[in-house]
């Protein structure tokens, strides 16, 4: 899903939260990353400075990331930044159905705060803090927030998804109950079941588009050669890209 997304052309793609890094055997090229020294990880960075010059990037994908950042007002500000034209936020994250809520609030560990006032929260480290509900408030209960912040990136598509795989195959309880050869099966029934997904789905596909150029201040230039995709100014981030 989130490769098929990514836009053509110049740029290159970098994975937030890149884990085990499963998404670099479908995006050829891939510069994942970790918040911390990662060994599958070619760059170390805080999604909140990013460590890349402008409009280095022609997209930033990640999986069940965005709800762990204290503070994605800067990641969207750096986003904006990194991204060429043309080049997309694309993500999966948690999502606020009357299903997710349930499930999210009484068996997973993490918190689920659909009224949350604000789009922060209090944090002691990396991963120490969340709101599974942050997606859902950032592109739907806030939307106008969002786009009167930042006019420059376009909401394309917000696709809530997946009601009952990630819960049978482990998601909460680490024991799954789905084996491999059903898969097919269970997401033909998610599928069939596509038009209650706005009470039913448990995640959603975001993608958001930056359509229009920003004018960069003299504070604001890259300190980068053109011919790196690093920001030297802010090396300090990245460890191990060839």
């Amino acid at each position: 899903m989130l490769s098929q997304e990514l836009p053509p052309g110049e740029g290159q793609v970098l994975e937030l939260g890149s884990g085990a890094g499963y998404c670099e055997s479908f995006i050829p090229g891939l510069i994942t990353s970790e918040i911390f020294h990662c060994s599958r990880a070619r760059v170390v960075a805080d999604a909140q400075q990013l460590p890349f010059r402008n409009g280095a990037l022609r997209g930033i994908v990640m999986t069940d990331v965005l709800h762990h950042m204290p503070s994605v007002e800067s990641f969207f500000r750096e986003a904006s930044r990194c991204l060429r034209p043309g080049g997309k936020i694309l993500m999966i994250e948690p999502w606020v159905t009357p299903w997710s809520q349930f499930v999210y609030t009484h068996f997973h560990h993490e918190p689920f705060l659909p009224e949350a006032a604000d789009w922060s929260f209090s944090t002691t480290g990396p991963l120490s803090g969340s709101n599974q509900a942050l997606p859902w408030i950032v592109f739907v209960r806030d939307r106008g927030r969002f786009e009167c912040l930042f006019p420059e990136l376009a909401i394309e598509q917000v696709q809530p998804f997946m009601p009952f795989r990630y819960l049978i195959s482990g998601g909460v309880g680490l024991r799954g109950f789905m084996p491999g050869f059903t898969h097919e099966a269970w997401a033909g029934i998610e599928t069939m079941l596509e038009p209650e997904m706005a009470k039913l789905a448990m995640f959603a596909f975001i993608s958001v588009c930056r359509v229009q150029k920003r004018n960069n201040s003299p504070g604001n230039e890259s300190k980068a050669s053109t011919d790196s995709f690093l920001d030297s100014g802010k090396q300090r981030f990245a460890d191990g890209v060839s």
